[in-house]
């Protein structure tokens, strides 16, 4: 296998048909109601290059790996914090490489060089130890979907 290359998803738009079933099945528990079709417009929308949402695809091969986005706002209620990165999702059979690692950074790059980003917001329900392992802190608790997690920050005039 060639090395894995993280691409803008509007330039891989085939992969969204094995990105948003993987998804829908990781996020079922949380989101029950959601349908194949939501998941699959919600990538549509993401097929930007300069404006938000926009997602990035890791890939080799022709076969896609994970993904990632920044998006204008990624917790209902939170609408006051912008932007935010993610949709962050590695398939496990990808897992462990650095994949979810180096999408996050693209995201975090793409945030500076594209919009002049300082600070970058996401949430996450349970991996909280692994970002802060790159630079994100803890801001504060939140609820999504009935529930707890955190929203985490990171300064990106330090990158």
């Amino acid at each position: 296998m060639t090395s894995p290359q993280i691409s803008l998803l509007a330039d891989y738009p085939q992969y969204i048909a094995t990105l948003a079933p993987w998804v829908l099945d990781h996020w079922r528990q949380v989101l029950p109601d959601m349908t194949l079709q939501d998941r699959i417009s919600r990538f549509q929308q993401h097929l930007n290059r300069d404006a938000l949402p926009i997602a990035w695809v890791a890939h080799a091969d022709g076969q896609v790996m994970g993904t990632a986005a920044l998006r204008v706002s990624d917790l209902p209620g939170r609408e006051d914090l912008t932007p935010w990165l993610g949709g962050v999702y590695v398939a496990p059979a990808y897992r462990n490489r650095g994949l979810g690692q180096a999408l996050c950074q693209t995201v975090e790059r793409q945030a500076r060089a594209l919009f002049g980003t300082q600070t970058l917001y996401l949430f996450t329900l349970d991996r909280q130890a692994w970002y802060a392992g790159f630079g994100w802190q803890a801001r504060e608790p939140c609820q999504w979907s009935g529930h707890r997690g955190d929203i985490m920050t990171k300064n990106l005039g330090d990158s």
